[in-house]
């Protein structure tokens, strides 16, 4: 995904062990090259909603697996695939969450599933990354962007190599069809077509 440090220059670029010596973020790309695996207990996949107008519904998905290539020497060549069970979307509201795995919304029992494939990686500097991809849910395949920000990368008491990083979309969730709205007697709708996604990942790296 091009997910890597950015350099310091008062210092020496750090190994991936030295890094689990001294507590340091790797700053060596070539060592960050490889493949790595979300994380679920360390990982979050999120996304908040504006409801009837004045608030904020903030939700997520406790199931999901995804996969990390990325590639040291050339981050433009690295890529990421994530599915997510939408089964287990979470807004703390059980009768909300019932009604977002029905018809009216995720459609669960026909679509159990959505999907994020990359298709381009860029590093725009300062630790800073975009990834361009495909994201499809009910059946329907769009571009979507995610803006990415590198977190650190190091080895963990258990010697796992983990990198680590946040990022954010925004989407229209209608281009997806999930129009399901109704109109409030003050004016404007229930739920907001504008969802932003959030993210906050932790992989590791498969030997």
């Amino acid at each position: 995904m091009g997910i890597f440090s950015r350099k310091k220059h008062q210092a020496p670029p750090a190994t991936a062990d030295t890094a689990a010596m001294t507590g340091q973020a790797t700053t060596d790309l070539a060592a960050l090259t490889g493949e790595y695996m979300l994380d679920p207990a360390h990982t979050s996949i999120g996304f908040v909603a504006r409801h009837a107008m004045v608030t904020n519904v903030k939700g997520g998905f406790h199931e999901f697996t995804g996969t990390l290539r990325l590639d040291g020497s050339d981050p433009s060549k690295s890529s990421a695939f994530v599915e997510v069970n939408v089964a287990s979307v979470d807004t703390g509201q059980p009768d909300r969450d019932n009604h977002l795995r029905s018809s009216d919304f995720f459609r669960a029992a026909e679509y159990p599933t959505m999907t994020f494939r990359s298709t381009r990686a860029e590093d725009l500097g300062g630790g800073l990354y975009r990834m361009t991809g495909e994201l499809s849910i009910l059946g329907i395949t769009k571009p979507l962007t995610l803006d990415l920000e590198f977190n650190g990368a190091a080895k963990d008491p258990f010697g796992n190599e983990r990198v680590g990083f946040e990022g954010t979309a925004q989407i229209l969730r209608s281009e997806w069809g999930l129009t399901w709205n109704t109109a409030l007697e003050t004016g404007g709708v229930l739920v907001a077509d504008k969802i932003k996604l959030v993210f906050d990942i932790s992989a590791i790296r498969q030997r």
